[in-house]
């Protein structure tokens, strides 16, 4: 005890606040609920339950590093309780050679896993008029549904890049005429604005994922490995998006019209910690959970104990939030 009064008072001057850090998003209500013993419930994805409202949003995938990172991550959702989305499986569609780097049912359990395909392959098998090889690869990966990462600004920016010759909504229209897995459908960095999000919300989706402007953006990514001349002609492009807060105001507008049939959404796109996935979900009037690319990244790429400290502390903190935390108006 000695020692922490010591610790209080050689901090207690570098420990002070002003009004110009409050977090001005929450109450804190100090004086009605004990020390948490754990996340006040059970969140419902898919009829499967997730221990925490954290999911693992799709990175890139087909790399040395992909397989390693997958694995951490699916183990992390398995003794976490958290969902998962893979990152593009276009690799494995016709080739073997990465399949171990995607095949992670075994390692994350009965949790929530599912494949990811860009909408230009979707189109071309459309446009063949076979979706088997969509099919046989959620079969194989014992995944839960499909994630379509719909990116017409980053394939334009790609050197390598498809055409889209449809509108998206078109082809996931059809997809899901001719499905009956659960589809998920993400942007990839830039957000989307009203007229997508009530379109896409208007169809039998079990959920849209934000991806939304703030975090990490393919489109600029793409940029950035362009010729220098190219780089300076297309750079202002890449910053138009709709970040993850008017996003969120514009789904529970299109909620509040009604015709809507989509199921929940993947809140993602610039959350930076817990407080701001707990802050967004409170606020979402469809069933939310919150997600993150690039920090469970970060974490991923080294040893298990490093992701498992890390998520340990994310959830440790939304046990917090739930239990003092209530969003002001």
């Amino acid at each position: 005890m000695e020692e922490r009064k010591k610790d209080h008072i050689e901090l207690a001057f570098k420990s002070k606040t002003g009004r110009d850090t409050v977090d001005p998003r929450f109450y804190y209500e100090p004086m009605l609920v004990s020390h948490p013993n754990g996340l006040p419930c059970l969140f419902d994805f898919n009829g499967k339950s997730m221990k925490a409202p954290l999911w693992v949003s799709s990175m890139t995938g087909g790399t040395k590093m992909a397989g390693h990172i997958n694995r951490n991550l699916a183990r992390a959702c398995q003794e976490f309780g958290l969902g998962m989305g893979l990152g593009s499986c276009r690799i494995i569609l016709d080739d073997d050679s990465y399949f171990a780097d995607f095949d992670m049912r075994e390692v994350i359990g009965n949790q929530p896993l599912f494949a990811n395909l860009g909408i230009a392959q979707l189109e071309e098998m459309l446009r063949k008029g076979d979706l088997s090889p969509v099919h046989r690869l959620i079969s194989r990966l014992r995944a839960d549904g499909l994630i379509i990462h719909v990116n017409p600004m980053q394939e334009w920016f790609q050197p390598e890049g498809d055409k889209l010759y449809h509108p998206p909504l078109e082809t996931i229209s059809r997809l899901l005429y001719e499905t009956d897995y659960p589809v998920i459908v993400k942007e990839v960095g830039q957000g989307m604005g009203p007229d997508s999000l009530r379109a896409l919300l208007a169809l039998p989706l079990l959920a849209v994922e934000f991806a939304a402007f703030g975090g990490t953006n393919f489109a600029q990514l793409e940029l950035m490995r362009r010729p220098h001349h190219q780089k300076e002609l297309f750079e202002p492009l890449v910053h138009i998006g709709v970040d993850a807060y008017e996003m969120n105001q514009l789904v529970n507008q299109i909620v509040e019209e009604g015709e809507v049939k989509t199921s929940s959404v993947i809140i993602s796109g610039g959350i930076e910690n817990y407080l701001d996935g707990y802050y967004l979900i409170q606020r979402s009037r469809l069933p939310a959970i919150y997600g993150q690319a690039s920090a469970f990244l970060k974490h991923a790429q080294g040893d298990y104990d490093e992701l498992q400290s890390w998520v340990a502390s994310q959830i440790k903190g939304l046990e917090m939030a739930y239990a003092y935390l209530k969003v002001r108006n």
